[in-house]
């Protein structure tokens, strides 16, 4: 007999993450689930999978993992820590407004901003600092690339500023800098361009291709702009799916990532047949 699950959808700013509980509904191959529940038409459709419980130690009030749409585990994700402090609050997991959520790249905290009917409005996620070299994740050596500026967000990025971004072919040039030799890990690349009223980025995803919003694509792109000179340490990344705030702290070395979150739609489905 086969499980069923209950999902959640959301999305922050259209980057969009099927939600489950796996404190209630355990899910053993995560990898197939993702694959499977991810496809459009097929599926429910989204950019992958999120798995969240309660922390099983005192560092954390909760864990995700998350599995893009390719089955491959990411990292973590900005927009999807954001949606996670929206569920656990509005589901009355916890009451508090400042929780600590463990990643696969380190605990991030997230403060929640709720408004009088005890609906969270917007999430602001402290993201640690920006790493500019590693090389596990980013060659200094090496076959030639475009342009760019190599930024860790706990996931790697690669950030490339042009002219004009609508004459950008992300369908094509995002699949082959993923897979570039450059990044043994593959990796997320951003497409921007800075604008009157702020930076306007496209981006590939490592595991799940074109997206509406990146959460540490958007981080990224506003470390990269501050550190050439472009903008200053605030800043608002315009994507296909909405916009969100980024602020490159000078106190601390924290970036912080605020935008709103939102539910889709729940539902049940079926686990994929083994």
């Amino acid at each position: 007999m086969n499980q069923t699950v209950r999902f959640v959808k959301m999305h922050g700013a259209g980057n969009d993450y099927i939600f489950v509980d796996s404190s209630l509904y355990p899910i053993e191959n995560p990898e197939a689930a993702a694959i499977a529940w991810s496809r459009y038409h097929f599926g429910i459709g989204s950019d992958g999978l999120v798995l969240i419980a309660k922390s099983e130690t005192p560092d954390a009030d909760f864990t995700m993992r998350i599995f893009n749409a390719d089955g491959s585990e990411g990292l973590m994700c900005g927009n999807a820590c954001r949606c996670i402090g929206k569920y656990v609050y509005e589901r009355g997991l916890t009451d508090r407004r400042h929780i600590s959520l463990k990643t696969a790249s380190g605990i991030k905290m997230l403060d929640l901003t709720v408004d009088e009917s005890g609906t969270v409005t917007s999430v602001t996620v402290d993201m640690l600092a920006p790493a500019l070299e590693d090389e596990s994740l980013f060659l200094t050596d090496g076959e030639a690339l475009p342009d760019g500026v190599f930024v860790s967000m706990g996931n790697p990025h690669y950030v490339i500023f042009v002219d004009d971004i609508d004459k950008v072919d992300v369908q094509c040039e995002g699949p082959k800098l993923e897979r570039h030799p450059r990044f043994p890990e593959r990796c997320n690349i951003e497409f921007a361009q800075v604008t009157e009223d702020g930076i306007r980025m496209r981006v590939w995803e490592r595991g799940s291709g074109i997206t509406m919003a990146c959460g540490t694509g958007a981080c990224a792109t506003a470390v990269a702009a501050a550190i050439t000179g472009r903008c200053s340490r605030h800043s608002s990344i315009i994507m296909d799916g909405g916009t969100l705030d980024i602020d490159w702290r000078e106190a601390d070395g924290h970036v912080y990532l605020s935008g709103p979150a939102a539910i889709a739609f729940e539902g049940s489905i079926q686990l994929p047949v083994q």
